[in-house]
């Protein structure tokens, strides 16, 4: 959705010559109609999209999508890394569409490609602060990994609260989620695998020590004289 939402303001911006027979309110019904007709045939009443790019949108989704709020899932970035680049060590023989399926690199270079700006990290780290100091800061929330894994029935039930849905038992011993199929395709098996039970699972890091430290300090969310705008932080 995402990407398609991008390739459209795209299409209908000015170097598409005949944009200037797009009306302001045409631009705006096209792109809520993507909405509409994609999940057409989608019987709930609540969707969740899961693509990073949504934080950059916040102004966009809050004319088109009154009801839309953002739930941003975040962790140290120093941790993230640590498990892309176990993920990347597993599947040693399978080049990742995270790289852009390029063999070879070191852990370092791999490290500067995800946290740059362009990287998978990066863009999504850098999305996150937009939304986060932005005009747009009460239909945003973030969960961090640690609240998550040690308390998952609090912050379910402070999502559901967030999102105005009534909220209901979950078995936080047996989650399932499968996405072997994207997975295999972006040469990256496992990527998206999920253990069955909700829980913190101490590990070393396998990052050079410099190279960990290198982000201990990005978690700004945890820096509450940060949080200038009140952003709900779970």
């Amino acid at each position: 959705m995402a990407g398609m939402f991008a390739t459209l303001l795209g299409e209908m911006s000015g170097r598409n010559e005949f944009s200037v027979f797009i009306t302001e309110a045409q631009r705006q019904r096209v792109l809520r109609g993507l909405f509409d007709n994609y999940y057409a045939d989608t019987p709930q009443e609540v969707i969740f999209d899961t693509s990073r790019a949504w934080c950059t949108r916040l102004p966009t989704i809050r004319q088109l999508l009154p009801n839309s709020r953002v739930i941003a899932c975040v962790r140290h970035v120093s941790w993230i890394i640590d498990s892309i680049e176990r993920l990347i060590r597993k599947n040693s023989f399978t080049p990742s569409a995270i790289f852009n399926y390029t063999p070879g690199g070191t852990v370092y270079s791999r490290a500067n490609g995800l946290a740059g700006s362009d990287g998978m990290v990066g863009y999504a780290y850098d999305a996150l602060k937009e939304a986060f100091y932005g005009e747009d800061t009460d239909r945003l929330m973030l969960v961090q990994y640690e609240s998550l894994v040690k308390d998952p029935a609090k912050v379910l039930n402070a999502i559901y609260a967030f999102i105005g849905e009534q909220p209901f038992e979950h078995d936080f011993g047996n989650v399932s989620y499968n996405a072997d199929e994207f997975d295999q395709r972006t040469g990256t098996p496992g990527l998206h695998v999920v253990r069955p039970k909700v829980e913190l699972i101490e590990r070393p890091t396998i990052l050079p020590p410099e190279l960990f430290r290198r982000f201990e300090k990005d978690a700004f969310w945890r820096d509450p004289a940060a949080n200038t705008r009140g952003v709900r932080v779970i």
